[in-house]
């Protein structure tokens, strides 16, 4: 068993938010070390699609984060390599009929208040963003300020660029606790002593926690993604139907499904998006594939004959508010969180980062932690609570 004593900080989860919680860690002059218990990116963040999104996001804190997130994707694309696929293609939002467009006019005013671009696209323009969409549409929203990367190649080049020391495919079995405070970490081949642990276990940050002594109410829920053979650039933008904003919100763990449709550099375009709390069930839903085909085909009849090459799935790492868990927790000192983006955890990440860097070394953040409390769920919290007050969004079932 070896033991390293040297550290900082050890971050839990090599996914999309632990290595942005290790860049903005390492360049505030700390030591850390990452551990997961498979390879880099080998949870939620591989089975994304790469959505770096404020366009389906309410007013509120998790739009907030959207927003600090943007400017930072942009400053890192920058710096990190082109792999990353850092892509600021935008997005846009379409409406079916006029009830839907109106209640996404009340949505976007609310949005525009907070800081977002958006701007109305009427049925006669719509096909001057993209020519391939049905003209069946009653109109939509320009989201200049969305963008999307490879998820997978962000998450690793953000994990090289931050220089953490990397310990992969090692579970951690422990969190070492003396007298009530955080003291590291256990896998079955090393100890790692720091004075702070980072959770950003994804999904499995309910078990985490766990170790900890804590609890945090961390729920897989199901996504699928089809995946086309490569195509012209037929799709221009990241468009869907503002029905997925309701989805999104949603508590029902029943399968919900509304088109994401986004073309890629290589080629292929990528249909989402699927949602359901099956647990960690990796089967195949024959009924969650076609309902994305079919819905993506009302949106783009180009697509109708397209083939389909792969499906693949993952799970998101869901908490009862639809708000992610940043800071630090109070019950076990010296234990943070970040961790509960759901599926925004790949356009979520810079920013959660630079939160958790700042409580490490005690600066002030760039936005309160309070909304995002991994306490929050305690019946003894004391707190009003924080969520995203989720009334009815554009294409909610009411």
């Amino acid at each position: 068993m070896v033991t390293h004593s040297s550290l900082d900080v050890v971050i839990i989860g090599a996914g999309v938010v632990g290595a942005a919680c290790a860049y903005y860690a390492s360049r505030s002059g700390l030591s850390v070390a990452v551990v997961d218990r498979g390879p880099v990116a080998g949870g939620t963040t591989g089975a994304g699609e790469g959505n770096l999104l404020v366009s389906d996001k309410e007013a509120g804190p998790e739009l907030d984060l959207a927003l600090l997130s943007t400017r930072l994707w942009r400053e890192l694309a920058a710096v990190l390599p082109p792999e990353t696929e850092y892509e600021p293609k935008g997005g846009l939002v379409v409406a079916p009929d006029e009830t839907t467009l109106k209640a996404l006019r009340t949505f976007t005013d609310a949005q525009r208040a907070a800081g977002v671009v958006a701007t109305e696209v009427g049925p006669e323009t719509l096909h001057d963003l993209e020519p391939h969409l049905s003209p069946n549409l009653a109109g939509g929203f320009h989201y200049p300020q969305d963008a999307q990367v490879h998820p997978a190649q962000a998450a690793a080049r953000l994990l090289a660029a931050s220089g953490a020391t990397t310990y992969l495919n090692e579970e951690v079995t422990e969190i070492l606790v003396h007298s009530g405070t955080v003291r590291g970490i256990r896998t079955p081949h090393r100890t790692l002593h720091a004075p702070a642990v980072v959770n950003a276990a994804g999904t499995w940050a309910g078990q985490i926690a766990a170790l900890a002594g804590t609890t945090l109410p961390v729920l897989p829920r199901r996504g699928f993604v089809l995946v086309t053979e490569p195509l012209p650039r037929v799709v221009r933008h990241k468009v869907y139907a503002a029905d997925y904003i309701a989805d999104v919100a949603s508590d029902s763990a029943a399968l919900q499904s509304s088109a994401v449709v986004e073309g890629t550099p290589s080629g292929p375009v990528l249909i989402g998006a699927t949602r359901e709390r099956v647990g960690f069930d990796r089967s195949l839903s024959t009924e969650a594939l076609r309902r994305l085909a079919s819905q993506a085909a009302a949106l783009f009849p180009v697509l109708a004959d397209t083939r389909i090459l792969r499906t693949y799935h993952g799970f998101r790492p869901y908490l009862p508010d639809h708000l992610p868990a940043i800071g630090p927790d109070p019950r076990v000192p010296g234990l943070l969180h970040a961790c509960g983006h759901e599926g925004a955890g790949i356009g979520l990440a810079p920013a959660t980062g630079a939160l958790i860097a700042a409580t490490l070394t005690d600066t002030e953040p760039a936005l309160p932690l309070t909304p995002f409390r991994p306490h929050r769920f305690d019946q003894d919290d004391g707190e009003e609570g924080d969520g995203d007050g989720a009334g009815c969004r554009p294409g909610c079932k009411t």
